[in-house]
């Protein structure tokens, strides 16, 4: 979920809205085609009785487990988590049938889905992940800058990955009120006003 902040963006993911949020992601959660979004990634096992670390993408890490099983890909095996325990964006999990160390680690690098539907309406301010990828970003002054191409946290508040036209490289973008004033869901487009310093320093990497 994307919430964003009127200074600085702050993590946060599965969630809707117009305007721009705080976005969260390790790994973005995606919606396909046919409405299902993905809220996390099992990651290593923890244990020697089948725990595992994942990734939580939404809001609260906890809530991974709040809105009924998970899936292993769309319409795929049903999975359901009990958290254990919460560390930063990570939870601690167990999962019924995965009960030693072999079995949890058979799941590593898992995408959890959920079908949009169990997912609740997002605040004001608040956005999917789904919703932000592929958004076209356009300057304040009506220039294309590429499309969303993924949405980051590294700790510090959201950002926006932007992939340049052309294969031009991409540009990263903090995802706040002030850098991205509009965020048009339904007419497929975000503005952003980056400052020229910021564009100048991109520009020169990608050279």
């Amino acid at each position: 979920m994307a919430k964003r902040p009127k200074a600085r963006p702050r993590p946060r993911p599965p969630a809707p809205a117009e305007g721009a949020g705080a976005v969260k992601d390790a790994v973005p959660p995606i919606e396909d085609a046919r409405g299902w979004v993905c809220v996390g990634v099992v990651g290593r096992p923890k244990g020697l009785r089948g725990a595992v670390r994942v990734a939580s993408h939404t809001e609260r890490p906890e809530d991974i487990a709040a809105y009924g099983p998970l899936y292993d890909r769309p319409d795929g095996r049903s999975l359901v988590l009990t958290v254990r325990e919460v560390a930063g964006r990570t939870v601690v999990a167990t999962i019924e049938g995965v009960n030693d160390r072999a079995a949890a680690e058979a799941l590593a690098r898992t995408r959890l889905y959920l079908p949009r539907a169990a997912l609740p309406a997002a605040g004001e301010e608040t956005f999917y992940h789904a919703d932000l990828l592929g958004l076209r970003v356009d300057r304040i002054d009506g220039a294309c800058l590429g499309v969303v191409r993924a949405v980051h946290d590294f700790g510090a508040g959201d950002l926006i990955e932007i992939e340049r036209p052309g294969g031009a490289g991409t540009l990263v973008l903090p995802f706040t009120r002030a850098m991205v004033p509009l965020v048009d869901i339904a007419g497929g487009r975000l503005v952003v006003a980056p400052d020229e310093t910021e564009e100048d320093d991109e520009e020169g990497e990608a050279e």
